[in-house]
């Protein structure tokens, strides 16, 4: 058996998707001497940036129509997220200094689907007088919201005299809203449209998780003033590639083209190194993307429905903005699972002018993918073409500690990144030990998008 690249390493990360880049880049600023491998000739894994051409090569969808544009104008995700302004990836790209190879700009609006009488789309208010004029409560109902928010404004979980009498380790979410007064609908906008929950399930959970996540919303929403999230120019594929340069820039090995043919375990069952071809690199960390382990170190989650549509115009109803994310509650459709829909444009350097590019996903439910996005690709109009793809989502079965094998989770069909990053931040402790510092502000960036 041959050396695959210098042989010994601390640790070997397997695939180049953004949580596995995130990694390696961590990893060897700890000291780590990394080896990162890819069986793609590109980086991002599952998560990449692809041009048109190689967009319609791999949904084997023929000729690229020339009313498309340029093929060099085009960075379409495979899977769309944004990024919330104050959120733990942010901190992540400021915590590693990453922000200096990457360019950002906020996302125009962010939208709640209204169903029943209303039957549309309204905008998440982004300002207290766009909070007043908004249709989406009533006049008292308004007034118990303003309430709830300045609550939750001033709720400081290490300041007990901010608690009110309320201890949110122990009241339910439910149990929350219902001492403010808040309606049932109104509960459901905000833990969907603000908490960012893809269920009802926080509902019956400790509050502190959901109120956390309502504070963050609520800061990165102040930090822009039109919507929370920020997203990079040419598409989410610079992530990976940045954390990709600082491990580089520390040391770490790279080799794209270069598929893992084998996890080699020595005699006490744990991981050890890899083989590729009759070549084999050793190192005690085994890092990798569910697709790189045997079937018995992950198990299935379900699966994710995502239909990339292409428009010759914005989404209608979301006042002509070049970039916004709806967010279609279940409840509102007969679903448990919410429905996501991201629109991004050439504003963003993803498309070329005049096109836009509308990204519908959500877990499956009932295993009829056309039927189950249906209701968001209602809301986009005229489709010049769209590519479905379903993926079905994994786990690990264990945390790495007995067999060295580190396995991320497949990426939801949230349209943010908000639940992937806790299990980033549960990888890295894994992996390490300790806690990944999130203690940086994500206002100290030092210039605005």
């Amino acid at each position: 058996m041959e050396v695959l690249a210098d042989g010994e390493y601390d640790a070997i990360v397997m695939g180049t998707g953004l949580k596995e880049c995130v990694m390696s880049g961590l990893l060897s600023v700890n000291g780590l001497k990394v080896l990162h491998v890819d069986r793609n000739n590109y980086y991002g894994g599952d998560c990449a940036s692809l041009n048109l051409n190689n967009l319609y090569k791999k949904f084997q969808a023929g000729e690229v129509p020339s009313y498309l544009g340029a093929n060099r104008d085009y960075n379409v995700d495979l899977i769309p997220k944004l990024i919330m302004a104050c959120g733990n990836l942010t901190k992540m790209l400021l915590h590693t200094k990453v922000t200096r190879y990457l360019e950002f700009k906020s996302v125009s609006g962010s939208y709640v689907y209204r169903g029943g009488r209303q039957n549309k789309i309204l905008k998440v208010p982004a300002t207290p007088e766009e909070a007043l004029a908004s249709p989406l409560m009533g006049l008292f109902e308004k007034r118990r919201f303003r309430t709830f928010l300045i609550y939750i404004n001033q709720y400081d979980e290490h300041n007990a005299q901010t608690y009110e009498g309320r201890d949110l380790t122990t009241i339910t979410m439910k149990q929350l809203y219902e001492s403010f007064g808040i309606q049932e609908e109104t509960m459901g906008f905000i833990s969907h449209a603000m908490c960012l929950q893809i269920n009802d399930d926080h509902l019956d959970q400790p509050a502190l998780a959901t109120v956390r996540a309502l504070k963050c919303y609520c800061h990165s929403i102040e930090r822009y003033g039109t919507s929370p999230y920020i997203y990079p120019i040419y598409g989410l594929g610079g992530l990976p590639e940045g954390f990709s340069r600082l491990c580089a820039i520390h040391g770490g090995t790279f080799m794209l083209n270069r598929d893992v043919d084998e996890i080699i375990y020595n005699d006490a069952g744990k991981a050890c190194g890899i083989r590729s071809g009759n070549e084999m690199a050793r190192a005690n960390i085994i890092i990798g993307d569910p697709s790189y382990f045997p079937r018995e170190k992950v198990r299935s989650t379900g699966q994710i429905v995502r239909c990339i549509c292409f428009l010759n115009h914005p989404i209608p109803n979301t006042q002509d903005r070049d970039s916004v994310q709806i967010i279609i509650p279940g409840s509102q459709v007969g679903r448990k699972n919410d429905i996501f829909v991201c629109c991004l444009s050439s504003n963003h350097a993803v498309s070329a002018r005049g096109i836009y590019i509308a990204i519908v996903s959500t877990k499956l439910e009932n295993g009829n993918p056309e039927q189950e996005i249906t209701p968001g690709l209602a809301l986009l109009g005229q489709i010049l073409q769209r590519f479905t793809a379903v993926a079905t989502t994994y786990e690990p079965v264990s945390d790495g500690s007995v067999d060295n094998c580190f396995v991320s989770s497949s990426f939801d069909g949230a349209s943010h990144f908000e639940q992937d990053c806790d299990d980033l931040l549960s990888l890295y402790e894994r992996v390490t030990g300790s806690k990944l510092d999130m203690s940086i502000n994500a206002d100290s960036v030092e210039s605005d998008y």
